[in-house]
Formats: C-alpha cells, structure tokens, sequence
C-alpha cells in the first residue's frame, strides 16, 4: 500500500491509523466532533501523542457527546486535569467544552455538522493539485474564520486543515509519492518516464483519481 511521509511504518498504531481511518469519508457528527477536538489538542504535539492518548480521551470526554461536554462545569474541569491520560492542558480543556457548545448551535442552525462543513464545498471533496507542502488553504481559512467568528477556540486555519483532510473535506495529493508511482507504472509499460511531461503526469493522475479515489471518497 502507498503511504503518506508522516504515517511512520515503526509505529502500527500510527499505520492502522493512517490505512483504515485518516482520508476515510466521515458523516457521523459525534465522530468529526472528536476529531475536531483532538485536532486543538494535539496543537504543539505529535498526532502520535495524541493517538496513543485517544482512549483515555475518549473514556474522559464521555466519548465526546457533545451534549455531555457542552455541561461541563468547574469539578469536571478539575477531574480533567487530574487525569494523567490526556493532555492536562486548562486552556484546550476550556476550549473543548466551549466549542462543543458552538457545535451544538451549528447542529441546531444546519441540522448536522456535516451539512455545515460540506456547504463551504458545495457537497465535493476538495483536491490539492499542486506540489507545494500545505498548512493551510483558503478553504481552511473561511472555515476558520467562520468558527472562530462562531466562539470556537483552538480552531485556526491550520488545525481545521489537518482536520478537513482526516475527515476527509480536502484532499493533498503529495506529488513526489504520486511522481514516483507513475514512474513505475510507466516503466512497467515499456516507457521512459523523461520522455512524459508534467502535464501528461497529471493526466494519468486525474485518470486515476477518477477510477479509485472519488468512488472511495464519495
């Protein structure tokens, strides 16, 4: 199977990660609110961090009801802190119960979560075509921006972008992976992979994209 860069293959808990959940099309809300609150969590930290902590988190948030966590008070604030599980960070913890009461009201507004995300795409997965490492895109950003306007915390641009393409809502497709495959391809064809162009590349790309990714995603 082809791998992102990040999915370390010295980690199986990061790999099963990676193979059976990250970029796998979710609609659950209960499931993006905990992605979405791991992502601020693991804001200054390893996803991996984060993994290895994920069922502490999820016996800690109450599996992340988001109805649940939008009444937490003050002691449950103090037990959070005291448990050595997760990430004792007051601020992320302040940030979770908050923004779970922001979901609430997006859910109350547009029915689901999903239906709110997937209006800033028009219903369609969103593709990085270019070879440039992102932190961000503009989708990120008006996502962002509109959370935040919203009251969420830990939600900038970077953290919803990493989790749009966890989800997936936006796609990266890294291009020295892909390059590299198509050589392979090309090779075992009988062509040189100098003689193709960048264009035709990303013709073969697109063609792929359209046989094996989309009817994944979709």
């Amino acid at each position: 199977m082809m791998r992102c860069r990040w999915a370390d293959p010295r980690s199986d808990l990061y790999v099963a990660y990676h193979d059976h959940e990250w970029g796998q099309p979710e609609h659950d809300d209960r499931k993006l609110f905990e992605m979405l609150i791991l992502e601020g969590f693991q804001a200054g930290l390893s996803w991996l961090t984060i993994l290895n902590k994920r069922e502490a988190f999820r016996t800690a948030f109450d599996y992340f009801e988001p109805v649940v966590v939008a009444q937490y008070g003050p002691e449950k604030v103090e037990a959070l802190m005291e448990d050595t599980g997760i990430v004792r960070n007051r601020r992320k913890i302040l940030a979770a119960i908050q923004n779970a009461k922001v979901f609430l009201s997006i859910q109350e507004e547009f029915g689901f979560f999903d239906s709110y995300l997937w209006g800033f795409t028009g219903g369609q997965v969103i593709l990085n075509t270019d070879d440039t490492p992102h932190t961000h895109t503009e989708l990120s950003d008006r996502i962002s921006k509109d959370l935040k306007r919203r009251g969420m915390n830990f939600a900038g641009t970077t953290i919803i972008y990493s989790f749009l393409q966890a989800t997936p809502f936006c796609r990266a497709w890294a291009w020295s992976t892909t390059t590299s495959w198509l050589a392979s391809v090309i090779r075992g064809i009988g062509q040189s992979p100098k003689t193709i162009t960048r264009s035709h590349q990303w013709n073969l790309v697109k063609r792929t994209l359209c046989y094996i990714l989309f009817p994944v995603l979709i």
